[in-house]
């Protein structure tokens, strides 16, 4: 009840920040106060500012996500252990992470690992549930039940042709983070943006291990990390004010994945080398009031390594090496015939590949073709989208049984209503309807893979109310309450048969919510001005697979009844605050409910000291951070300890 209690106060929100997308089609002209993005768009969208993100002292993108409506991250602890975001609890497979535009893959275990992504050179973070509103955008877009979209803060020189920005993070458990990054004027029309991170921790943090009445103190190890990120864009305008973004990226990280911890029993010897590289470029032309193209190409290079020494295997080692490989392609044109209608129509080319030392790896190829066509109506008081996506799926594979092609067509509709002229009042309403692909992990890895497998069919349906007002000078109040229903069948769940595990289509899963979030933004006096933020979420997400199994109607594993966040920041003359709390509710680490599933609710208080000091022509940031004030010891993933009370300082030097 506390944590409840916690939520309906913090249902304060903060002022959005109100943005025009660059990728909407024709010419907006706003006279007076823009209302918040998050408010007139038709399906919930929230949105994270460079600005909000320093002030709160959130440093990597797992502590942005974590204060997202419907979002539940899943998180095995430690700095190096793996990290995956879910949609409204339909899996991280249903969720796609675009970085600056282009989509990011992983055709091998189909979720991202949002731990490698740090927030040096972030600008903004947002996440849009159902259908993106902006017609630009690549038909991977609408693959998805939503999408999280990372923006890189893009070079913003005046008065000179050059900046140099130098950041250094140091914290408990051995983190130690320098970064660099370097803009330069290239002639008149070209920018260059170059970023570099190097993150070392040993991760060794203490926890309390609880055995009945006994409690005794423990140390969590193997969770070390290394990491080298790279980065480099250049930004180029033509004379006919056409647009080329190029960007080359490069990743290598060497950690330790801390294994489960039960009873005493806290070794793990499991390690993990991911590289990444991929380069992408996004071209945008508008060619006059009526039509607009964007094209977006990309080559993208995944290896990973993982090792684990036991001697449960024959040779005390076991080693798996994985190679993947994109080559991906996208246009989308655009036509604006009239004021109020516009078209868009998207095509996406993708050819993946994976390879592997397993034995008995038939090394898959998948050719993926996607058509995604458009409609949107936009009036004074309405706007109103459709789109229809058509899929086409084909594999080879160099043994075994190749899976039937797969098609399909995938509808979506969303629409907004201003209720009240003279109020920023919205009702929205969206439903959309997307499949799962399985993975190539899901269909042939060693012997639970199964080819046979269909798609995931879910459908999402989602009813809400956004208000904005704005009450005075400078003080805003911000609100949006949405319910939701999405129903999951032909789930991909690993099954027991006679003899192994097999990846077959057997779950059906129904979940039904309520997100909230609220705001305000209030000064006070002549130097102090506050914000207050706050999310909540209600949800219910049940098993419906066989009325005879001890499941059935059980709430489906790490679904928390409840969870929300809320933050407040106080900017004055002299210093900032901020202070943020995410708290959640019990959950089951299993499909039956049982006690000794159980994970109990916890709540993270974190806080945030920060100053910019002007000298000259320099800027200098100092900024000092405590996550998990109170020191509570809890579990994201059962076994999985999270850290306790830790300290962050860092320093960032603009020239």
């Amino acid at each position: 009840m506390k944590y409840i209690l916690m939520g309906l106060l913090c249902l304060l929100s903060y002022e959005a920040k109100a943005q025009i997308n660059g990728d909407s089609i024709g010419e907006v002209i706003v006279t007076g106060n823009m209302p918040p993005r998050d408010v007139t768009v038709s399906s919930p969208t929230r949105t994270f500012y460079k600005e909000d993100m320093e002030l709160l002292g959130l440093h990597d993108l797992t502590d942005v996500v974590k204060k997202l409506a419907g979002v539940s991250v899943k998180d095995y602890g430690g700095i190096g252990g793996l990290k995956t975001v879910s949609i409204r609890n339909l899996g991280a497979q249903y969720t796609t992470v675009i970085y600056d535009g282009v989509c990011i893959s992983n055709t091998q275990a189909g979720q991202i690992d949002l731990g490698r992504y740090s927030l040096d050179n972030v600008e903004e973070v947002s996440l849009t549930i159902g259908q993106d509103d902006n017609l630009m955008r690549s038909a991977r877009h609408d693959v998805s039940a939503g999408v999280l979209s990372i923006m890189t803060e893009r070079p913003h020189l005046t008065g000179k042709s050059y900046a140099l920005r130098i950041g250094l993070q140091a914290g408990s458990f051995g983190l130690l983070k320098p970064s660099l990054r370097y803009w330069q004027k290239i002639g008149r029309k070209t920018l260059l943006s170059l970023d570099g991170t190097f993150t070392r921790a040993d991760g060794a943090y203490p926890f309390t291990l609880v055995n009945g009445t006994l409690h005794t103190k423990e140390k969590r190890y193997n969770s070390d990390v290394i990491s080298w990120k790279g980065e480099a864009n250049i930004y180029h305008t033509f004379n006919d004010s056409s647009q080329l973004n190029a960007k080359a990226y490069y990743y290598y990280s060497e950690r330790g994945l801390p294994g489960v911890v039960i009873l005493y029993s806290n070794n793990n010897q499991e390690r993990l080398w991911d590289e990444n590289f991929f380069a992408q470029a996004t071209y945008h032309k508008r060619f006059n009031q009526h039509w607009q193209l964007k094209g977006r190409l990309k080559y993208n290079h995944s290896w990973n390594r993982y090792e684990d020494t036991n001697m449960k295997y024959a040779d005390g080692k076991i080693t798996d090496i994985a190679r993947q490989n994109e080559y991906y392609a996208s246009a989308t044109s655009g036509w604006q015939p009239t004021k109020t209608l516009s078209f868009s129509l998207a095509q996406d080319i993708a050819y993946n590949t994976l390879n592997s030392n397993i034995e008995s790896q038939p090394n898959p190829e998948r050719f993926t073709l996607l058509t995604s066509f458009t409609a949107r109506l936009q009036t004074k008081r309405w706007q109103i989208n459709g789109n229809l996506l058509a899929t086409y799926i084909t594999e080879h594979t160099d043994m075994g049984r190749e899976p039937a092609d797969r098609k399909r067509l995938s509808p979506s509709f969303s629409a907004s209503f201003r209720l009240l002229n003279n109020e920023t009042l919205f009702l929205r309403a969206m439903t959309k309807s997307t499949f799962r692909v399985p993975t190539f992990t899901d269909m042939y890895y060693l012997h639970i893979g199964n080819s046979n497998l269909v798609p995931e069919k879910a459908v999402e349906y989602n009813l809400g109310l956004t208000w904005h007002k704005n009450l005075a000078k400078n003080t805003s109040f911000h609100l949006t309450i949405d319910g939701y229903y999405n129903h999951v069948r032909d789930k991909i769940v690993c099954f027991p048969t006679t003899y192994i595990w097999k990846m077959t289509n057997f779950g059906k899963v129904r979940i039904t919510g309520m997100d909230a979030t609220a705001a305000i933004q209030l000064p006070i006096g002549k130097y102090l001005n506050t914000e207050l933020t706050a999310a909540y979420s209600l949800q219910n997400a049940i098993d419906l697979s066989d009325k005879n199994k001890p499941t059935y109607h059980s709430q489906i594993p790490y679904t928390p009844k409840y969870s929300g966040n809320g933050s407040i920041t106080i900017r004055t003359p002299w210093i900032n605050i901020g202070y943020h709390i995410n708290f959640c509710g019990e959950r089951w680490s299993d499909p039956q409910n049982f006690d000794e599933y159980r994970l109990k609710p916890y709540a993270d208080h974190n806080l945030t000291l920060s100053h910019q000091f002007n000298i000259r022509t320099t800027k200098l940031l100092l900024s000092f951070s405590i996550q998990n004030l109170t020191n509570e010891q809890y579990e994201i993933i059962q076994y999985y300890p999270m850290p306790g009370r830790n300290i962050t300082a860092s320093a960032t030097w603009e020239l």
